[in-house]
Formats: C-alpha cells, sequence, structure tokens
C-alpha cells in the first residue's frame, strides 16, 4: 500500500507543490527506505498500524549505522509531510511523526573563502579562450550573486534585464527572485556572450546562458569541477564546491555590514533562521577587531 500511496505523494508534490526533480527525489528515497526498515523488521505491518514506536525504533537502527543527525531529521521531515498527505486523504487517522523527538543538529558555522583568497581565484584565471572566460565568469556569478548552483545551470539568456541591472532567478520551491547585478559584472556577462557567439559560429547552443564547449545545457557535476578546480589552487579546505561560493557571498555581505532580511531575500531563503547563521562569522570578526583595537582587549 504504501508504494501506491508514495507514488500518488510524488505526484503530489510535482504537480501540485511543484517541487525539484532533486526535491522529489530526496522525499522519494528517505519514505522508501523507511517503507524498507518496516518490511523488514515488522513483517510489512500496515499503514495504519505503524505509530512512533516504529520510527523510533528505524531512527535507533539510523544512529547505529553512523547516519548523520542532519541526515535523520531530514528523513524524519520527509515522513511527517508524506504522513500529513495521508491525513489529508484519509489513509491513515494520525500522523506517527508528531511525537518524534528529532536530534539536535550541532551548530557548525558554515566554511567560506577569505577576501584575499577570492581575488587571488579571479587573479589565477586567465580569460584566455571562451571556456577560460566562461570559467571565470562562472566563478564571478557564484560570488557575486550567492545563487546556487542548480539557479546557475538553469539560467537563460533573457532572464537578464540589462536596462533594469539584474537577473531573474528560479529558486526552490519554484519561486522567482530578482538578483541585482553590477556594472561591472554585465559587462562581462555581454563580452562571454559575444565569444559564445564566435564559438560556436553557425553551429547551434541551448539558450542556457552557461554552456558547455559541445553548446549543451550544463550539469551540476560539470559546473562542480570548474569551482573546484579553481578554488583548489587557494584553499586547503576539504569543501570546494559551488556551494562554498554562496556562503562566501553571504559571509562578505554581513561582514561589509548588509542588512540581514536584504541577505535573505538575495539568496531565496523562506526565514531568517536560515540566514542568521551567518551572523556568528560577522561577531567572530567583530572580536577579532576588538582584540586588537580596543585599549582593554585581552590582547592588550
Amino acid at each position: 500500500m504504501i508504494t501506491d500511496s508514495l507514488i500518488k505523494f510524488l505526484d503530489y508534490l510535482q504537480y501540485e507543490k511543484r517541487y525539484s526533480s532533486h526535491t522529489i527525489t530526496s522525499y522519494k528515497n528517505d519514505i522508501s527506505q523507511f517503507a524498507f526498515f518496516i518490511a523488514k523488521t515488522y513483517s510489512d505491518a500496515p499503514m495504519k498500524d505503524i505509530g512512533h514506536n516504529h520510527i523510533r525504533s528505524w531512527m535507533v537502527e539510523l544512529v547505529g549505522n553512523n547516519i548523520s543527525a542532519k541526515s535523520i531529521n531530514r528523513k524524519i521531515s520527509s515522513l511527517r509531510s508524506f504522513y500529513n498527505y495521508l491525513l489529508k486523504q484519509g489513509v491513515v487517522s494520525k500522523n506517527p511523526t508528531l511525537k518524534i523527538v528529532t536530534p539536535k543538529i550541532p551548530k557548525r558555522l558554515p566554511e567560506f573563502v577569505q577576501e584575499k583568497n577570492i581575488e587571488q581565484v579571479f587573479d589565477n584565471i586567465i580569460d584566455g579562450d571562451f571556456e577560460d572566460f566562461r570559467n571565470r565568469l562562472i566563478i564571478e556569478f557564484f560570488y557575486s550573486t550567492g545563487i546556487r548552483r542548480v539557479e546557475l545551470i538553469n539560467i537563460k539568456d533573457n532572464d537578464i534585464d540589462t536596462s533594469a541591472c539584474s537577473i531573474k532567478v528560479l529558486g526552490k520551491g519554484n519561486k522567482e527572485r530578482i538578483i541585482p547585478l553590477s556594472q561591472s559584472l554585465l559587462r562581462r556577462i555581454e563580452k562571454y556572450q559575444e565569444l559564445r557567439s564566435a564559438f560556436f559560429e553557425d553551429r547551434q547552443f541551448s539558450d542556457n546562458l552557461f554552456v558547455t564547449a559541445k553548446g549543451a545545457q550544463m550539469y551540476p557535476k560539470f559546473v562542480y569541477n570548474i569551482v573546484k578546480k579553481y578554488l583548489s589552487a587557494v584553499t586547503t579546505s576539504s569543501k570546494r564546491s559551488p556551494h562554498i561560493l554562496r556562503h562566501t557571498f553571504a559571509t562578505h555581505m554581513m561582514n561589509g555590514g548588509a542588512d540581514l532580511n536584504a541577505v535573505k531575500e538575495l539568496l531565496g531563503h523562506a526565514n531568517l533562521a536560515a540566514t542568521q547563521i551567518y551572523t556568528h562569522n560577522s561577531i567572530e570578526k567583530l572580536k577579532e577587531v576588538y582584540k586588537k583595537a580596543h585599549p582593554k582587549s585581552e590582547n592588550k
């Protein structure tokens, strides 16, 4: 029964909630893992008989398999949404996840690239040919706008409004937002578009802004490898993904005195809680300034 219900739930997420394919896949994997556990441990107990104790025993197994608290919380969240859907459909009479206390996630400050190292990244990339110019522009785009990797991949030429110096981005939950672009970034975009046209000449290419050397839309691993290549030259951090540049954008904005709500809107966060983590890095920077400058600091 869980299979039929899961299929309908995934259709609901796709066609009514309009979630991304990546998000839908995560829901599918999380709920399927729970269904497999129930079948294996409780001889495929009927859905109406599944209670919070069944879910707790699944959590115990996940902890025993060294699954992180963050991943466990996501899986429980997926299961909670699934049961909320089943309640609306009248398949079950209660949501057993409501009695579940999820594990606390240890606070971890987001990693970011120092300003001097970001400048070094740009210094290391020679504009050169079409591909070199494209790669530098990709790095600059991430750092200047804070957009997500999938958002960058999906940018079309007509999403850019040169007169308004802005770009339209389709974020999570198909929510549209407008991000300002600097004049220097706009000039580099226009130069890139000229190089792209010359590179492909009479050959066709995707209507996406960023394309591969074959003219196709970029894919996540392709973009990841570009960012990793250039970040590897300036940082020893194990994380050198596009998301680090998103963290870097937000951290540098906060360090520069940007309003928290403004950063929230630029990042496309649903609530302030997700953005507030960047204030911690700003506070740490203020502490360093105080220690170095104030006559009564411990360093004096």
